[in-house]
């Protein structure tokens, strides 16, 4: 069975940058093969504040949202974040969208590439992997990352000499976890729960 790589952009401000810097990666991933890969804009989730009373590790789901949002992450074996630096961190729609779900994350691989000013998001994705163990997402080491100021000199994004090989590069790799973790959850499903 094919493995299914989401690119998620986690960005939802109006006048981004991140839509081209997604709309290339899309192009450069599917080059690239190993996977089926599909970009999810979180613009395009009408998701709003988390409005979940319940623990979502429960996933006593109340909304629909939720459970379309839940499906969704649960049917692709791996992640590409496509993240932005505001403030030292990443953006808030991005946490609030992580935050929904719980297990849907869990036991998968993930790619981040970063984008911004001077330390081209550097700092962004450090943040995100923090969270991302904590919901049982494995990260891979090979990070790609973009600034904004050369790349976008001519106002549209101009991939940097060498992107498309670091890319291919946490590709490969993300492709590698995936690949291994499926068997994980495969063998999470015949484990029976112990109470």
């Amino acid at each position: 069975m094919t493995l299914r790589i989401a690119l998620i952009l986690g960005s939802t401000r109006p006048g981004r940058r991140g839509d081209q810097i997604a709309a290339w990666a899309l192009e450069a991933a599917r080059a690239h093969g190993g996977a089926d890969y599909e970009l999810i804009d979180l613009a395009d989730h009408d998701l709003g504040n988390l409005d979940e009373p319940g623990n979502p590790n429960f996933q006593q789901y109340r909304h629909d949202h939720t459970r379309a949002w839940g499906a969704l992450i649960d049917s692709f074996d791996g992640y590409v974040f496509l993240v932005p630096e505001y403030n030292h961190s990443y953006p808030g729609a991005l946490k609030n969208a992580l935050d929904y779900v719980y297990r849907e994350w869990n036991d998968k691989a993930a790619g981040i590439i970063s984008y911004g000013g001077w330390v081209a998001g550097a700092r962004a994705a450090e943040a995100l992997r923090l969270v991302l163990a904590e919901l049982q997402v494995a990260t891979v080491r090979a990070q790609p990352t973009i600034s904004t100021h050369p790349s976008f000199h001519t106002g549209t994004f101009v991939p940097q000499q060498g992107l498309d090989t670091a890319v291919g590069g946490m590709l490969d790799q993300v492709i590698a976890w995936s690949g291994a973790l499926r068997g994980v959850r495969q063998s999470k499903r015949r484990t029976p729960a112990v109470a």
